[in-house]
């Protein structure tokens, strides 16, 4: 059984930083490519980026709206995933989904956390 457990969502001013954690059980989380997602009251949810490793490099994919402002990277002694999420914009604010892709297209969500931004 997958599990996904989102932490360190809140409610910041326009221009701080939040940094995202998402650790995962029950699963092979070294060989199994993460992402992050997020989705604002009222539209789809959206990727923001995604990690994926083969031992010994990482494989990263921003969304372009996130580039140069967020950072993905993992833990993998710590099965964790995390977002680094710095110069926030309001229209960051949105309920951040942590993903795991298994095996034979099995995916994986976390429940959630969300992030609110003031201008």
């Amino acid at each position: 059984q997958v599990q996904l457990v989102e932490s360190g969502g809140g409610l910041v001013q326009a221009g701080r930083s939040l940094r995202l954690s998402c650790v995962a059980s029950g699963s092979a989380f070294s060989i199994s490519a993460m992402g992050w997602y997020r989705q604002a009251p009222g539209k789809q949810r959206e990727l923001v980026a995604t990690i994926r490793s083969d031992g010994s490099t990482n494989y990263i994919n921003y969304a372009d709206f996130v580039k140069g402002r967020f950072t993905i990277s993992r833990d993998n002694a710590k099965n964790t995933v995390y977002l680094q999420m710095n110069s926030l914009k309001p229209e960051d604010t949105a309920v951040y989904y942590c993903k795991l892709f298994g095996v034979f297209g099995a995916e994986y969500w976390g429940q959630g956390t969300q992030v609110s931004v003031s201008s």
